[in-house]
Order: structure tokens, then C-alpha cells, then sequence
């Protein structure tokens, strides 16, 4: 998978992730929104998730699953989407490398908090596909548009892959702290997102791409070139 949050096609918390049904072409597949049907179906005991500019690795966290030999169609599917809010990983991240020149690190949502992955994150109506345990993870009933991460919606049934509409939708939000009742300004990375007044479109980080392994334990560090696979 690749997310660029300013491509023009919105990666949100219902487009994807469920079905793993092919998006974007082997050709874009590091400059714009990607899924590969087929790695998405894969066995995993591993994932890496990489930061990265124009292919060059930025930054990049790799983390082993707690549950071995699913996919990510399993994970991300309407079976572990009810009632959602799975830790999926242990031990925190067993590599990360980040460049020395790396930017915007202070808010990134994946490289400025620790922790362990949460995936299908749903709260109240609200949802975000991959979050960081040491970010803020609102609880189940709160509706407070406050866990930011990778896959994000306002306004969806996060139980049932269903949206309520098309304006809260978004790709990629920041660490921050926005609840709801007193916060109009989430701050997010790019313009792909809803119209929804509260979102706010910002600088690009880089493009996120997330691989799968089951036996590779480490991935290759900042600097080096990104292919569709990798070898270790």
C-alpha cells in the first residue's frame, strides 16, 4: 500500500482497506494512492511502515504482529472491524531508523509517538484504520474526532465500513489534540480529505507505504530507493 495524502484520490477509513480489492497501477505505485490485491491477501507476521520522499526512505518503523499468518484483508475486514480497537502488535517497533535530515517529525503520525499499532480504531461514529498506542485512542463511545493516524473518517459506521457521508473523510491527520467540543482545526497532511469545514489542509510529509513480510525482521534504512518488493 501507498498513501499520498494530495493525490486527488482519498484514502479514507472506507475506501480499501476492507475489500483489498486493487487500487492505483504497479507504474504509480509509490507517487500515488496503491493497493496490491494480492500482497493484501498475503500471510503476515510482519509490517513495516515507511515514510518516504519521491521512493527514498525517510523513515521507517517495522513491528511485528501479535496474531501470526493473517493478512491484512483479515485484519482490516468486517470481522475485526466489530467491535474494532485491536492492538495488532507487541513489543513496540523492533526497527526504526529515521534520516538525519528528516522533517516534520514534531507531529507525524506514525514517527513522533511510540507504541504499538491499533488498527480499526472506531469511536462513537468516528474511525482511523491505523493509529499508534502512543497517540490518543478515544474511547469507544466518545465522539470527540480526536485519534489521528493513517485512514481517517468523522462521519462513518466503523462497525460496518458504512459512511454517513462525504465530508469528514480523510487520508492522513497529525498528532494533535482537537477534540471536538473546542477544537475546529484538525490538522491534516495534504488536501485529499471531505469537504467538512473542521479539516484543514496542510504540507505533505512524504508518501506512506506500508509492506508485509512473514519472515523478514528488518527493513532497509533511511536513504535507500523503494521497489514494489524488497529484499533483506
Amino acid at each position: 500500500m501507498n498513501i499520498n495524502p494530495a493525490d486527488g484520490h482519498i484514502f479514507g477509513y472506507t475506501v480499501g482497506w476492507t475489500t483489498g480489492a486493487d487500487i492505483g497501477s504497479s507504474d504509480t505505485a509509490l507517487t500515488k494512492d496503491y493497493l496490491n490485491a494480492n500482497t493484501w491477501a498475503s500471510p503476515a507476521n510482519y509490517i513495516a511502515i515507511v515514510r518516504h520522499q519521491d521512493g527514498v526512505v525517510d523513515a521507517v518503523k517495522v513491528f511485528k504482529f501479535k496474531i501470526l499468518g493473517e493478512s491484512l484483508r483479515s485484519r482490516f475486514g468486517l470481522k475485526n472491524m466489530n467491535p474494532g480497537r485491536q492492538i495488532v502488535t507487541i513489543g513496540g517497533p523492533i526497527q526504526e531508523s529515521i534520516a538525519d535530515d528528516a522533517e516534520n517529525l514534531e507531529d507525524d503520525p506514525i514517527f513522533s509517538v511510540g507504541g504499538d499499532l491499533a488498527f480499526n480504531w472506531a469511536y462513537s461514529d468516528n474511525g482511523c484504520r491505523i493509529a499508534l498506542t502512543g497517540g490518543h485512542l478515544s474511547g469507544a463511545t466518545v465522539n470527540d474526532d480526536n485519534t489521528h493516524g493513517l485512514g481517517n473518517d468523522f462521519h462513518v459506521n466503523p462497525l460496518t465500513n458504512t459512511p454517513h457521508s462525504d465530508w469528514w473523510p480523510h487520508d492522513i491527520s497529525n498528532i494533535q489534540d482537537c477534540p471536538l467540543a473546542t477544537c475546529k482545526d484538525v490538522k491534516l497532511q495534504g488536501t485529499d480529505h471531505g469537504t467538512g469545514p473542521h479539516l484543514k489542509s496542510g504540507p505533505v510529509y512524504g508518501n506512506y507505504a506500508i509492506y508485509v513480510s512473514s519472515e523478514a525482521k528488518k527493513f532497509p534504512v533511511s536513504g535507500n530507493k523503494l521497489s514494489l518488493q524488497i529484499e533483506v
